[in-house]
């Protein structure tokens, strides 16, 4: 008997109560504990919330209660905290990183986190400019990278204040 077919027999034999559970969408009452962290500061702590939107790695991303544990690094961008009842919260950050654990917990470590409202939108665009003069300069290699960097934080929060 191939292996297929042996595995097909044995799954349609096992008893009921083997289920594996199946994921659904969270109910509109689930909450996830959400803490947000820096070095030297804590933002959030166990705070209920009803989802968290960030700018992962891998692509903007929406976590609700009962996703997947699964760990996630961010670029810079924008973390948006909708809390029931609230509205919603936006935090720019500058990279780090996302764990969601099991039981409906989410732990965002940053680097830097600020919200986006304290952010101005003419600051913003002289700092670009600035950065940019000393990525394409004569100075010292390690000046042109850490302006390349900068820049590019600069350019993610130029284009979280134009949302």
């Amino acid at each position: 008997m191939s292996a297929l077919r042996l595995a097909t027999s044995a799954a349609r034999r096992a008893p009921r109560s083997l289920a594996l559970g199946r994921r659904g969408y969270a109910a509109a009452a689930d909450k996830i504990k959400l803490s947000l962290v820096l070095p030297h500061q804590a933002i959030f702590t166990s705070a209920d919330v009803v989802q968290v939107n960030l700018a992962a790695a891998t692509g903007d991303m929406g976590i609700l209660a009962n996703h997947a544990p699964t760990i996630e690094p961010l670029r810079p961008g924008v973390v948006e905290i909708v809390e029931s009842g609230k509205g919603s919260q936006k935090w720019f950050v500058s990279g780090g990183f996302a764990t969601v654990h099991p039981n409906n917990k989410l732990t965002i470590n940053a680097v830097e986190a600020a919200p986006l409202e304290s952010f101005s939108a003419e600051a913003v665009r002289a700092n670009l400019q600035e950065a940019l003069k000393v990525a394409t300069g004569n100075g010292s290699e390690e000046d042109k990278v850490e302006a390349r960097i900068e820049a590019d934080v600069y350019e993610a929060l130029q284009h979280a204040l134009s949302k």
